[in-house]
């Protein structure tokens, strides 16, 4: 049975999301928060749903993002990743850890540690999600997002 691009890019994306960040958000809630246990389990069960609902837009912005940027250096690469991330992951992250429970504090430390993740992370992201883009025969960054239209 073949797949459409739409379908291979949807679960792409969605895997590359939930493994890749299920990883880090965990460690960031746990260790850098100081969100309990429990806590990061309710946090990382939101996540996920919402990871799910989410990767495939993400996937659009950043190959949208990559498209206008258009960076020629690897370094204009990896600020393109980082930058990519931290609007769009940022924002969707200190809701999810709000509905985990966190309070005042530690949503302004999980806030600050998941953009300093962004920052650090930013690349290996972009590359690990290009690589399991790979895995199903997709191209990497920059390509044509359907819903954009070029």
């Amino acid at each position: 049975m073949a797949f459409s691009e739409r379908t291979k890019s949807f679960v792409a994306d969605t895997l590359a999301l939930v493994i890749f960040f299920t990883i880090a958000s965990g460690v960031n809630e746990r260790f850098i928060a100081g969100m309990t246990w429990d806590e990061v389990v309710v946090s990382r069960s939101i996540g996920a749903v919402l990871m799910v609902l989410t990767a495939r837009p993400y996937g659009i912005w950043r190959d949208w993002l990559f498209g206008r940027i258009a960076p020629a250096t690897p370094r204009g690469e990896f600020l393109t990743d980082c930058l990519s991330l931290l609007l769009f992951q940022v924002p969707i992250y200190v809701a999810i850890i709000v509905a985990g429970g966190a309070d005042g504090v530690a949503i302004l430390k999980g806030a600050a540690g998941f953009a300093v993740l962004m920052l650090v992370l930013g690349r290996p992201y972009g590359l690990f999600l290009d690589f399991v883009r790979g895995l199903f025969g997709l191209s990497g960054q920059g390509q044509k997002p359907m819903s954009l239209g070029g």
